[in-house]
C-alpha cells in the first residue's frame, strides 16, 4: 500500500489533486455564499435556497451523460473546460455584484451552469485517478481525496462568511480564482487521460446503455447503488435532525458551529488513518462496518439532545467514512475496465446522489410531526434498513483486502516517472 509520501512523488496526481483541493475549497465558499447573498437579496428563505437547488440539478442532470463523454474524450480537457468555466461563471456574478446589479437569477443560473460542470468533472477526475496512479495506489490516492474534501467541508463555511462581511461580489471573486488555479494545474498533467484502446465507433445511446448494462447486471455494483441511495438520504437527515433540534432548542450558533467543526475533524483524521485500514481490513468487513457504525451511534440521541452529545456522536459516525468510501471506490475502480470507468462513475454518482435533495424534506417533515426522539427513532429504523443491503449481500461480504483484488487491465501510463511538482 502506498504511503502519502510516495504519493505526493507522483507529478501528476499532485497536479490534479491541489488543483481540485482549491477549486473544491472555492465551491463550499460560494455554496455557503449562495444561501446568504440569496436571502439578503430576497428576503426569502425558499428562494434563498433555489441556487443550490439549482446547482444540485445541473449536477445530477449531467451525471449519467457525462460518463458517456468522459469514456470517449480527453479527460484532461473536460476537467480544463469544467474549470474554466466555472471560473467565467463566477467572474461575471462578480461583476454583477460590484456593479449592484446582482439579482437572484444570476445566482440559480451560475449554480446550474457550475453544478453541470461539476457533473462532467466528477467521473473525469475518478477515470483520471485510475490513470495517472497505479492499482496499489488507488486506496491511498481516493483517502487523500477524502481528506480535500472534509478540509474544504470544514473551512469552507467560516470562510464564506468572513469574505460574504467584506461585500458580496468577494466570495464569487474568490470562486473566480479557484477555478483558475485548478485549470492551471490541470494543464500540467503529463499522463495521457485520452480513452484508451481501439474501440468500434458507437453512438452516444448505445455507448450509455453498455455502461448502465454493466452495473445493473452485477450484483455488487447494484448492491452498492442501493446501499448508497439510502445510506446518504438516511445519514443527511440525521445532520439535518439533529442541528436542527438544537436550534429549536435555542442553542447559541456558536456551539452549532463548532459541531460542524467536530464532523469536519472526524473526517479529516478518519482519512488520515483511511489507508492502513483499508490495507488490513476486508474491504467486504469495512463495509458493513461503515454501515452500521450509526446504528449504535444513535442511541445516545434518544436519551441526551445536547450539543456536546450530539457533536460525539457525528464526530465517530463520519470517523469511519473516508475509510468506507475510499476503499469501495478503490475496489470499484480497479475490477471496472478502463473503457468504462467513467459511465460506471457516473451512474454510481447518480443513483447515490439521487435521494440526497430529500433528506431536509424527510429530517424537517419527522422532526415537525413527531419531535426530535421519533424522529431519531424513523431514522434509526432507516438507516438499520440501509444497513441490511450491503451485509445480505455475498458479493460486498466476501470482498477480500486490496492484495487479493481480481486483476483488470493496468493503464499503460500507470504510473508517471515521479518528479517534483514544480512551483
Amino acid at each position: 500500500m502506498a504511503s502519502y509520501r510516495s504519493l505526493a512523488r507522483n507529478r501528476d496526481f499532485t497536479a490534479l489533486w491541489t488543483g481540485e483541493a482549491v477549486s473544491q475549497l472555492g465551491s463550499a465558499v460560494s455554496m455557503f455564499a449562495f444561501a446568504l447573498v440569496g436571502y439578503a437579496l430576497t428576503g426569502s428563505p425558499v428562494l434563498a435556497g433555489l441556487p443550490t437547488a439549482a446547482f444540485m440539478l445541473g449536477m445530477v442532470v449531467a451525471l449519467l451523460p457525462a460518463g458517456v463523454v468522459v469514456d470517449r474524450t480527453d479527460r484532461r480537457r473536460l476537467m480544463m473546460l469544467a474549470s474554466g468555466s466555472g471560473s467565467v461563471v463566477y467572474a461575471l456574478v462578480a461583476v454583477a455584484a460590484l456593479t449592484g446589479e446582482l439579482r437572484l437569477w444570476h445566482l440559480v443560473l451560475a449554480g446550474l451552469l457550475t453544478g453541470v460542470g461539476t457533473g462532467v468533472f466528477g467521473p473525469a477526475e475518478q477515470s483520471a485517478v485510475r490513470s495517472v496512479v497505479s492499482r496499489d495506489e488507488l486506496p491511498t490516492a481516493l483517502s487523500q481525496n477524502q481528506a480535500r474534501h472534509h478540509v474544504a467541508a470544514l473551512v469552507g463555511g467560516p470562510l464564506g462568511a468572513f469574505l460574504v462581511g467584506i461585500g458580496r461580489a468577494t466570495p464569487f471573486v474568490f470562486d473566480a480564482v479557484t477555478f483558475a488555479v485548478s485549470f492551471v494545474t490541470l494543464s500540467r498533467i503529463r499522463t495521457d487521460l485520452s480513452p484508451q484502446g481501439d474501440r468500434a465507433p458507437s453512438n452516444v445511446r448505445a455507448d450509455l446503455l453498455e455502461g448502465l448494462r454493466y452495473v445493473l447486471g452485477r450484483p455488487y455494483f447494484r448492491t452498492m447503488m442501493a446501499f448508497a441511495a439510502t445510506s446518504n438520504l438516511a445519514v443527511n437527515a440525521v445532520f439535518y435532525v439533529a442541528i436542527m433540534g438544537l436550534v429549536q432548542d435555542g442553542v447559541h450558533a456558536g456551539a452549532i458551529g463548532a459541531i460542524d467543526m467536530l464532523a469536519g475533524l472526524g473526517g479529516i483524521l478518519g482519512a488520515v488513518v483511511a489507508p492502513r485500514v483499508i490495507d488490513r481490513v476486508p474491504t467486504g468487513r469495512l463495509t458493513l462496518a461503515v454501515a452500521w457504525s450509526w446504528v449504535p451511534l444513535l442511541l445516545p440521541l434518544l436519551v441526551w439532545s445536547s450539543p456536546l452529545v450530539v457533536g460525539v456522536v457525528l464526530f465517530a459516525g463520519i470517523l469511519l467514512n473516508p475509510a468506507g468510501n475510499a476503499g469501495a471506490q478503490s475496489y470499484r475502480m480497479a475490477i471496472t475496465p478502463m473503457h468504462l470507468q467513467g459511465r460506471v462513475a457516473s451512474s454510481m454518482q447518480f443513483v447515490g446522489l439521487s435521494l440526497m435533495p430529500l433528506a431536509p424534506i424527510l429530517g424537517g417533515v419527522l422532526l415537525e410531526h413527531l419531535g426530535g426522539r421519533a424522529a431519531t427513532v424513523g431514522l434509526l429504523a432507516l438507516v438499520t434498513l440501509s444497513a441490511l443491503i450491503p451485509t445480505s449481500s455475498a458479493a460486498v461480504r466476501r470482498i477480500p483486502r486490496p492484495a487479493a483484488w481480481p486483476r483488470t487491465e493496468e493503464p499503460a501510463t500507470a504510473t508517471p516517472p515521479p518528479a517534483p511538482l514544480a512551483a
